[in-house]
């Protein structure tokens, strides 16, 4: 027998869940036994993650989703990202003197409303099959009693060191009695497990009106921030149908525009006329490939991406084999391609978390949440306990790039959600994680 050292494969007949957290898991099958849907896993899952792995996700972030329905075969697309509030404009910024926006701080933490919370609400009123609030009751306990520091958020609070010091709310939460949270620590957030225990009680109108939404609007204008009460009341998640490709046998999803969902699909053309699967695993002509095709689609991206609301994205286009062809030209197997086909604008050095759940009905999720850099912008919105994203930080402050930063746009998203089809039936369910966060998929597959 051929014995090989690491984690074995999962295989489960009546479900599954996947999260980068073994609690936030846990919390998703358990809601799995309890009746819930794989919808109402993925919820679960990812609100235990905005407790216990902080530096990555959390309430004041976005998120999306592609979904199966089980019984139709259908996949549809729901986008949780957070629009800009309405004083978040070109000028606002150049009247503070900034030629770009920083990555940390009240600027990029007020500039987009979380979106996260919104996509929950939309995907549970639509394929939930349990309470909100039984959905979130792991989420609730975990912030309310505590949980264990894992050597991991110990790393990135000392990471973080600086940044988190510098607003008295994360100093707080992250340093409890003047010391870093250190491995093996409980840590507790009680003013979140309120901001979760309204969300359960009150759904949408829980976190973007009323108290927990006036504090964030207070907490905001008093720090010099944008986001005003007003900002809070538009953020909705919106349905859509995602984006179709094909690779050889296989039949891909993934998301669209804001999101750079058609890179992948793009790269998928681009290296199918070269037989990738006959190239040695990870050997240079195999890498070689992948980083060419890799550059070509970032760099159409950089170039045409962003809110579809507010700018033509020509994804029709660049997701069709005839562009494949074209694009395809610039590879070149024996030398690094030039430079100026090398990304160049923005970063992908953010954090995020994966989610994945199949239930036994064959319904499934595939949820991507970030607050995109480490613990988002730094910045805890007063009494919620509530992390800021800093994704805002993504817009760019150029007058003529289409994803240039206006009032109720949804910025550039590098995250993206994936699904594929094989013989007509669910194949794989499918997420790439943030590269700090880890250097390793977070999926889940069925098959049947």
């Amino acid at each position: 027998m051929d014995i090989r050292t690491g984690r074995p494969v999962t295989l489960a007949p009546n479900g599954m869940v996947t999260s980068p957290h073994a609690l936030a898991s846990a919390a998703g099958l358990d809601v799995l036994r309890a009746g819930g849907s794989a919808i109402d896993a993925a919820i679960a899952t990812s609100a235990v993650l905005a407790v216990v792995y902080p530096h990555m996700t959390g309430l004041g972030g976005d998120a999306f989703w592609l979904i199966h329905d089980g019984a139709s075969g259908d996949i549809r697309y729901l986008n949780g990202g957070g629009k800009a509030a309405e004083g978040a404009t070109l000028s606002a910024l150049e009247a503070r003197g900034l030629q770009e926006i920083p990555l940390r701080g009240i600027v990029p933490a007020t500039l987009t409303v979380p979106g996260a919370v919104a996509s929950w609400i939309e995907a549970h009123s639509v394929h939930g099959r349990l309470p909100l609030c039984r959905v979130l009751e792991g989420a609730i306990a975990y912030a309310c009693d505590g949980f264990p520091v894992t050597d991991r958020l110990a790393g990135f609070v000392e990471i973080m060191r600086e940044d988190l010091l510098s607003d008295r709310e994360s100093a707080a939460l992250f340093f409890p009695q003047g010391a870093a949270a250190a491995p093996g620590a409980k840590l507790v957030n009680p003013n979140l497990a309120r901001t979760f225990q309204s969300i359960a009680d009150d759904g949408w109108q829980g976190f973007y009106e009323g108290p927990v939404a006036a504090e964030m609007a207070r907490f905001s204008e008093e720090a010099g921030g944008l986001l005003r009460l007003a900002d809070f009341s538009r953020q909705k998640a919106i349905w859509g149908e995602p984006l179709v490709g094909r690779y050889r046998d296989v039949t891909v999803f993934n998301t669209p525009p804001p999101t750079q969902g058609f890179t992948v699909l793009e790269m998928l053309n681009l290296i199918e006329p070269h037989e990738l699967h006959r190239k040695d695993f990870l050997g240079p002509d195999h890498v070689h490939l992948l980083v060419q095709a890799k550059q070509i689609a970032y760099h159409d991206r950089d170039e045409m991406l962003a809110d579809p609301g507010f700018a033509e994205v020509p994804v029709e286009r660049l997701i069709s084999k005839e562009y494949a062809v074209e694009r395809g030209r610039l590879i070149d197997g024996r030398a690094a391609l030039q430079w100026d086909m090398v990304p160049s604008y923005g970063s992908l050095s953010g954090d995020t978390v994966y989610v994945a759940a199949v239930d036994r009905c064959g319904n499934a999720a595939s949820l991507i949440q970030s607050l995109y850099g480490a613990f988002g912008a730094c910045v805890v919105a007063g009494n919620t306990g509530v992390i800021l994203q800093n994704r805002g930080a993504y817009f760019s402050l150029d007058r003529r790039h289409p994803n240039r930063l206006e009032p109720g746009k949804i910025p550039l998203h590098t995250l993206i959600a994936s699904m594929a089809k094989r013989d007509g039936k669910l194949w794989s369910v499918l997420g790439c994680m943030g590269r700090m966060a880890s250097r390793k998929s977070s999926s889940s597959f069925m098959r049947r």
